[in-house]
């Protein structure tokens, strides 16, 4: 699904492989050892900024009470541990999860909306807080949105009408992406895999509106493909066309994307095979696979400079959009085109747009019963275009210091622990475990927000029109983007906003970050006692930097390029090992009928299983010799531990939203995660009283031990 507002090539290399939440929406990476750095001047509002946190929705943190003493933890941590606040917490009506990712997720919109409404009525600002100000203003103003119809972006659609060549096409395909809406393809910056150091450009397959390749042949997402046939039939007839030309013209956009699908790569294919983003052409080899669409045409469109490499991922996807520049009809192409531009700006045009946009992206294809509510829209809205201008003013008000002082101390800890279980690694050769030593010594962790904000200057924002707004957003971030291209990395840029409840690892860079908005309870409570804190952020940063060593971070090597390190016999334990991992997880049923893609997510299993075992040793490293065990509330230690692992992982789905996800999402769902990892642990066992043949106590020629 197009939309205007487009995300750097960075965010899709990284949800792809290393985002430790369950697909949230994020969906950028210097040493962070010091202490905080201050808030740059711009970034401090004319009137110091305050919320009422009283106010604010109640922090998922675990609680005693949701205990539930009729589910045994060695027969079922995750039902244990959550089993009763799953049920009397349904997903509510406007969404299609809710867990402790979103809890936290609606306490950081109310954080953000406090801020913008204050700023929407500041008279004369300037910097971030008018753009942000001008964003929300424009966003709520429901009844001018209404009253522009599709003013907004008739030009854009008289423009596709006008087309008449495929030569014409082409050239409308450069300008749509140099003005931030890419079309077809997707084009962005990002470190050359083979030198980190150097940015380069990325040409990858894009133009399907499904969630999938897969859903578009078979009798197995049969009903999905009907239903967006009659949402593409419904955007052309509110962008104009009667009945029956809709209807033909729906039936060449599927054509279209069908035939784009069938040479797509799969998410599976993507997720666990990362090179499918690397292939290196030059101009002259890239014009040959595709000579209708010449690449260097293309850059200069983009305020580019002709590479002497650039990457075209998935080179058949293009060799056949090429054929089909000469093949489809130019009133197929249209088709194509008008509705994949009304359909991207449906969600900020008037109430009937938005409102058939919902019906089918987030009613039919994943189960969301209510639209959210206006504001929330919005404020994605904002995060999606102009979300790092929102974030200076995010931790103004939400990110105390002493938290970013703690997490240094943890991940220190993580760090140490990790390093003392590379060292051990009986099955890993003294040659690979140097490199994967050296590796961890080059891990650069970033906490909380940038040291260097982004500067907003040149975007010009104003209180006349939403998509106006996004529109000039979009291309002001598109050419920030090309201008990356062709220079130095910068490494100390961040691919995720401080307001993201989420965290990740860059291979690029090898580099573990935590946004602000994730250090909060259950993750990370500066009070809390040590078993919480590492069973929870401990265990992310344990398992971000688990990902350095994934099947697929274990790819690059320490300076972030993509290298082999391994001796032959240490890849063939590594792999042996990990298809045990992948076993376990196919033998999850999700639903009835319907068990989890262990291949699909291996990357995050390594990441957790490697992850929360780490977290244990570091728990231990921090509670140093002779510790008194105080039993919590007459838990051990290491029972809050994992229960607080497991509260982590508590969330419900609408079963439209887990269909989509069992396909797509690189994360198993989230009570085999809850569940998954400890199984494999004798800490966890013992931590219970656990014993041999209980569910959660794998035998011993089945537990995974890899890191």
């Amino acid at each position: 699904m197009n939309r205007f507002s487009s995300k750097p090539l960075t965010l899709a290399v990284l949800t792809a492989l290393t985002l430790v939440a369950c697909g949230s929406e994020a969906p950028q990476a210097t040493s962070e050892a010091t202490a905080p750095a201050p808030v740059a001047p711009a970034a401090v509002a004319a009137t110091p900024l305050s919320i009422d946190s009283s106010s604010l929705p109640p922090l998922p943190a675990f609680q005693v009470s949701d205990l539930d003493p009729a589910v045994s933890a060695c027969t079922d941590l995750d039902g244990h541990v959550n089993a009763k606040w799953l049920a009397a917490n349904p997903v509510p009506a406007d969404r299609t999860t809710w867990g402790s990712f979103e809890m936290l997720g609606e306490r950081s919109l109310a954080v953000q909306k406090q801020i913008v409404e204050t700023l929407a009525t500041r008279e004369g600002a300037s910097g971030v807080e008018k753009v942000i100000g001008d964003f929300w203003a424009t966003g709520m103003d429901e009844a001018a949105i209404d009253a522009a119809g599709l003013k907004p972006i008739q030009s854009m659609l008289d423009e596709i009408t006008r087309l008449a060549t495929p030569q014409e096409l082409v050239a409308y395909l450069r300008a749509a992406h140099a003005d931030g809406r890419p079309l077809l393809f997707g084009f962005g910056g990002e470190s050359d895999f083979k030198d980190s150091s150097q940015v380069i450009a990325y040409v990858t397959q894009d133009g399907l509106g499904l969630p999938d390749k897969t859903y578009y042949a078979g009798d197995a997402h049969k009903a999905e493909r009907d239903a967006y046939r009659k949402h593409i039939v419904t955007m052309l007839e509110l962008g104009g066309a009667d009945e029956a030309t809709a209807s033909a013209q729906a039936q060449a956009v599927m054509a279209i994307e069908t035939r784009l699908a069938e040479v797509s790569f799969s998410s599976e294919e993507m997720s666990r095979d990362v090179s499918k983003f690397y292939n290196p052409v030059s101009i002259a080899d890239a014009d040959a696979k595709t000579p209708r669409m010449p690449w260097g045409e293309f850059f200069a469109a983009n305020g580019v400079a002709a590479p002497t490499l650039f990457s075209l991922s998935n080179p058949a996807f293009f060799e056949r959009l090429d054929a089909m520049l000469g093949e489809v009809p130019m009133a197929d192409w249209q088709a194509y085109l008008r509705f994949k531009t009304l359909d991207g700006a449906a969600p900020y045009l008037g109430k009937a747009w938005s409102d058939a946009n919902f019906e089918f992206y987030g009613k039919t294809l994943r189960g969301q019963q209510e639209q959210k509510a206006r504001w929330k829209r919005v404020l994605d809205t904002v995060n999606g275009t102009v979300g790092e201008a929102l974030g200076e003013l995010y931790v103004q008000v939400a990110f105390p210091p002493e938290s970013k002082a703690q997490m240094q101390q943890l991940v220190s800890n993580l760090s140490t622990a990790l390093k003392a279980r590379l060292e051990k690694l009986e099955w890993m050769s003294p040659e690979t475990r140097a490199k994967a030593i050296e590796k961890w010594s080059t891990f650069t962790p970033k906490i909380g927000y940038p040291d260097q904000w982004r500067s907003w200057e040149g975007l010009d924002t104003t209180r006349d029109s939403y998509i106006g707004n996004i529109l000039a957003a979009a291309k002001f971030n598109h050419a920030f983007e090309m201008a990356k291209i062709g220079k130095p990395k910068d490494r100390g840029e961040w691919g995720m906003t401080p307001q993201t409840v989420n965290a990740y690892y860059n291979p690029l860079q090898n580099e573990i970050v935590f946004p602000a908005a994730i250090l909060q309870p259950p993750f990370f409570d500066p009070k809390a006692d040590l078993a919480s804190n590492y069973g929870g952020i401990g265990a992310v940063i344990g398992h971000e930097m688990l990902h350095g060593y994934d099947d697929q971070g274990s790819r690059f090597d320490a300076k972030g390029s993509f290298a082999n390190w391994w001796q032959p016999t240490d890849a063939e334990g590594f792999k042996a090992k990990t298809g045990m991992l992948v076993a376990q997880f196919e033998g999850y049923e999700a639903l009835p009928g319907k068990k989890v893609n262990g291949k699909l997510t291996l990357g995050e299993n390594i990441a957790d299983l490697g992850g929360l075992t780490v977290a244990y040793d570091a728990l231990k490293l921090a509670q140093g010799e002779g510790f008194v065990d105080p039993m919590t509330d007459g838990f051990s230690q290491d029972q809050r531990f994992f229960m607080n692992w497991a509260t982590v992982w508590r969330r419900n789905f609408t079963e439209k939203e887990l269909n989509v996800r069992l396909v797509t999402d690189s994360h198993a769902p989230a009570r085999f995660r809850a569940n998954g990892a400890p199984s494999n642990l004798p800490s966890f066992a013992a931590a219970f009283a656990c014993k041999a043949g209980d569910p959660m106590v794998r035998a011993d020629d089945q537990r995974i031990a890899i890191w």
